[in-house]
């Protein structure tokens, strides 16, 4: 029998991690599996049976279509969509922008920006809602998607985890690109984001789940039903659905494939990180 080497598990300490894996994909993944069972069930099954079945006898749409029919739930989906879409742009290039500066140029007063910037995150953000609101406000925003967007357009937390994903590129990439006489945008370009690609989709998923899924602030703004996003949409129309469970779910359902489609396109430069984007040529 051949000896193991340091640190590797025994038969016994293998089938308790496989038996934790398993626990937590029971955890996370049973609740989603049952409401997509549960949006499958015709209306002749029990969902409230003392032993549910947990795959539907008859599966069936109609309950998808039967939201679609009851609320314009592709109207929210588009609304949804847009206000992601601003917030991810603006992420995306504010955050780099802002990552990239606090990072690589020296200007005075960079540590009291960046300290002002870890200061924002110990603020909940239920203090500022109100500001926002009133910011808004006066500048026209209410009622509009827009307005939805704007105060996520630049998260702190994106900009540090950019600033985070600059620092770690080696500075000696900068040097040799400043021999060659490149400028600050090339600098940035053509070494600064070749390396960051795994934080910049880390920020691109975060931002869009994190759009999508907001509840709070659209309703706070939002007046017009018209202009509602899915997640108020759903929820505000919730007492119609509030006999049939397998609506909820299929509503439910309807929400989150946008998620995993971003996720699903993106994972790839999202587990490889950071390090992923080496500088090639």
């Amino acid at each position: 029998m051949p000896a193991r080497g340091f640190g590797t598990p025994t038969p016994a300490g293998k089938a308790a991690r496989y038996l934790l894996l398993a626990l937590v994909l029971l955890l996370t993944i049973g609740p989603f599996l049952w409401q997509l069972s549960t949006s499958l069930k015709g209306p002749g099954e029990d969902v409230y049976s003392r032993t549910p079945d947990f795959l539907p006898a008859a599966p069936t749409f109609a309950n998808y279509t039967q939201v679609a029919d009851t609320i314009p739930v592709w109207t929210y989906a588009v609304n949804s969509l847009t206000v992601a879409g601003i917030a991810v742009v603006g992420n995306v290039v504010g955050a780099t922008l802002a990552g990239f500066a606090l990072s690589r140029l020296r200007f005075r007063g960079v540590r009291l920006v960046l300290g002002l910037f870890l200061a924002t995150l110990v603020l909940p953000g239920e203090v500022t809602i109100v500001s926002q609101y009133v910011t808004v406000r006066s500048m026209g925003l209410t009622d509009t998607l827009l307005g939805v967007a704007l105060p996520g357009a630049i998260a702190m937390l994106n900009v540090l985890l950019m600033y985070t994903a600059f620092q770690a590129v080696p500075p000696e990439l900068d040097a040799a690109a400043l021999v060659d006489g490149a400028g600050v945008w090339q600098r940035l370009v053509h070494v600064g984001l070749p390396n960051v690609r795994g934080m910049l989709s880390v920020v691109v998923i975060f931002t869009f789940i994190g759009a999508w899924d907001d509840f709070l602030w659209p309703l706070i703004v939002l007046n017009d039903p018209q202009r509602y996003t899915l997640t108020v949409g759903l929820q505000y129309l919730n007492g119609t659905f509030a006999a049939n469970p397998r609506l909820i779910a299929a509503g439910t359902m309807i929400a989150f494939l946008p998620i995993v489609a971003v996720f699903a396109a993106l994972q790839r430069f999202f587990f490889k990180g950071v390090e992923e984007g080496a500088l090639k040529g």
